[in-house]
């Protein structure tokens, strides 16, 4: 009798295991709802030796009756030569895509460890990983976050053990709104399960992520109560906040002015300027008189358009002929396949310091992304090696790179109003946005003139402010920046928080 006891407690462990994990003895490919694995480490950080702790796991997403729906990946590094944590700040970070892993923040900017890449962050072999010597974990601890699909993050099966219709799937998970709101919940928990309520909370999103944390500043204040100190938009999305027609014609000129500057397609007299001389003389000309200009349409006469179009090919490096024969609104795709065609190169979409070869001189389009092969050379076997090697995550998982999450749901996206409205109710609440100047997807002029329509009222611009590079998408691929970005994180972490005794309030 007490031997079938044991053999009935024996089947109802096993099968509890296999719930809770939704892994087989013999099938390790499943996901695993609810895992930690932790590991201790040491670094080096603007010369300073500090002690962390890194916990790599995963975390469930619940529906409304409880019942696990998703496990999100992340990994958390956590200071340990400290005596306390509650008054240090917790920087959450996502990436976008949408369908992205947290890779590239995770580890290329932010995170203790960083690519091997050169100091211009073109890829070198062997592929790995190496001191992050500019990391802001010295001030703050981080958690990267992969949303469903991305990493090693999947939707799970429902209660009959069948996995959700593709429309079931895109109405919990995939788009803007849905989006938003399980991280939401899956923040709560985490904050939750890891005592830090307390802690001064910080979120950081690049690209897509902009859209998502922005949303998330409200979404966090209304169905959490969780308010934070901070929101950092690396190389922003549009937010919601439209930029069509001649505003989006117009806000190309200044990254094409900038990439045409580093490639030295410019007049002698425009090269001999700093980046940042040459910049002052064309945003004042974009918003001053190319944005009227576009705005006119076939309208303008022919003396103005002559006068633009001149102007435009100084500052772009393209010919007056090819400004005229574009009605002065210049394609982002033809500007890269067209710069440097008489060197029969086109330059990167996301960082245009990268050049790509077309089987072709001719055409309207490059065949392929320059910058974007280059990064997967040095970012997919790094991340792999990475969780795996240093910080004992094994699993026969595939690491979703790019995950499948589309069709994506856009519709109804208010995250620019959101963040507007987060930053009105919560007085602590600062934004910093942060894009690099030869960043041809979600260029840095867009990023300034979102920040400009953010708050039309003025009444908070003192609490945003805008950092920019001289490099691409991700620019702290590029080791000044790396050092520089993640500077003005930490200078805008320390004048974020409040002072002791200083309230809330207006």
């Amino acid at each position: 009798m007490k031997y079938r006891a044991r053999q009935l407690i024996a089947v109802v462990c096993a099968v509890s295991i296999s719930f809770f994990t939704l892994a087989e003895e013999n099938d390790e490919r499943k996901p695993v709802i609810d895992s930690k694995q932790t590991s201790e480490h040491s670094t080096k950080i603007n010369g300073k030796r500090i002690k962390y702790k890194a916990t790599t796991g995963t975390q469930p997403v619940w529906n409304e009756e409880g019942l696990p729906t998703a496990s999100l990946f992340y990994t958390y590094y956590q200071r340990t030569d400290i005596d306390s944590n509650t008054k240090r700040p917790l920087l959450i970070s996502f990436n976008g895509g949408p369908g992205s892993a947290s890779v590239w923040m995770h580890v290329a900017y932010t995170g203790p460890k960083v690519l091997n890449v050169d100091d211009e962050g073109y890829p070198l072999q062997p592929y790995g990983v190496k001191t992050n010597p500019y990391s802001v974990l010295d001030v703050a601890d981080i958690v990267f976050v992969n949303p469903v699909n991305t990493g090693y993050s999947r939707v799970l099966p429902n209660k009959e053990g069948k996995m959700p219709s593709k429309e079931e799937q895109k109405k919990m998970f995939f788009g803007v709104n849905a989006d938003v709101k399980y991280l939401a919940d899956w923040i709560s928990t985490f904050v939750t399960r890891n005592n830090r309520w307390r802690s001064p909370k910080y979120l950081i999103g690049e690209s897509y992520g902009t859209t998502r944390v922005s949303g998330l500043a409200l979404e966090l204040q209304r169905r959490q109560w969780m308010y934070v100190n901070g929101v950092i938009l690396v190389s922003p999305t549009d937010i919601g906040i439209k930029r069509d027609g001649p505003v989006k014609a117009a806000n190309r000129l200044p990254y094409f002015a900038a990439t045409a500057w580093y490639h030295k397609a410019l007049s002698e007299e425009l090269q001999q300027l700093t980046l940042q001389d040459l910049l002052a003389k064309v945003e004042p000309f974009t918003v001053n008189d190319y944005l009227p200009a576009l705005a006119k349409g076939g309208f303008i006469s022919d003396e103005e358009k002559q006068v633009i179009a001149e102007r435009v090919a100084k500052y772009s490096g393209l010919s007056i002929d090819e400004v005229l024969n574009n009605n002065l609104d210049i394609e982002n795709s033809y500007f890269w396949k067209e710069l440097l065609r008489n060197r029969k190169y086109t330059v990167g979409r996301l960082d245009s310091r990268y050049l790509g070869i077309d089987e072709k001189v001719a055409g309207s389009r490059p065949d392929y992304n320059a910058e974007l092969t280059s990064w997967l050379h040095s970012f997919t076997p790094a991340i792999n090696y990475y969780l795996r090697e240093e910080l004992n995550y094994v699993t026969d998982l595939k690491y979703n790179m790019f995950g499948n999450v589309h069709p994506w749901d856009r519709t109804k996206n208010k995250t620019g109003e959101n963040l507007r409205l987060a930053m009105a109710q919560n007085p602590y609440l600062n934004v910093m946005l942060q894009s690099g100047y030869f960043d041809g997807a979600t260029n840095y002029f867009d990023a300034k003139y979102t920040m400009w329509q953010l708050d039309p009222s003025g009444l908070m611009k003192e609490r945003l402010s805008f950092k920019g590079y001289e490099s691409g998408h991700m620019m702290y691929l590029r080791r000044q920046d790396l050092k520089d970005a993640n500077q003005d994180i930490r200078d805008f972490i320390k004048q974020s928080l409040p002072t002791e005794g200083e309230a809330a309030k207006y």
